[in-house]
């Protein structure tokens, strides 16, 4: 059963079975970088935990921290349910762009429809930070440029086991 602590009447932090998560164990994978998960369409929880376990699977990645789950409300566009929104520190064997396009590969493997900017989704994965990597071009940006403005990854990023 998910423990939930509510923050104010739009932010409700969630512990769920494996968010927040710390890994005992640490890959040969030589990056690592912090993505952040969102999503508000259907059972958001529900497939984080599937994400979770997909990404285990993975030989190419390897997650050793989740945040808690929290709920707040879209920004953007308003006009759509609130979000689910976490955080996962991940060791990893692929280089920026390339994580960024499995990232996207993955968000459509989880039904991931893109049809305007801040839309209703069933799963978006950013990457936060990469290594002590900075880059931004009009693929990638890293450090995510917006990432210190938004309650929606500035409160998981806190949760996080130092």
């Amino acid at each position: 059963m998910p423990l939930a602590r509510v923050l104010d009447e739009n932010l409700t932090l969630f512990k769920e079975r494996v968010f927040p998560f710390t890994s005992r164990y640490n890959s040969a994978h030589p990056f690592q970088a912090v993505i952040g998960v969102g999503g508000n369409v259907g059972d958001v929880k529900r497939r984080f935990h599937h994400l979770f376990y997909f990404l285990q699977r993975d030989p190419r990645v390897n997650v050793i921290q989740t945040s808690p789950v929290l709920k707040n409300p879209a920004f953007g566009y308003e006009n759509q349910a609130d979000f689910f929104n976490s955080v996962l520190v991940i060791q990893t064997s692929l280089r920026p762009k390339a994580l960024l396009r499995y990232l996207l590969n993955v968000e459509r493997r989880f039904g991931r429809k893109r049809s305007f900017a801040n839309a209703p989704r069933t799963l978006d994965l950013d990457i936060l930070f990469y290594d002590n990597y900075e880059h931004c071009d009009a693929i990638l940006c890293v450090p995510h440029p917006h990432w210190h403005e938004r309650e929606s990854v500035v409160i998981p990023l806190s949760e996080l086991e130092a």
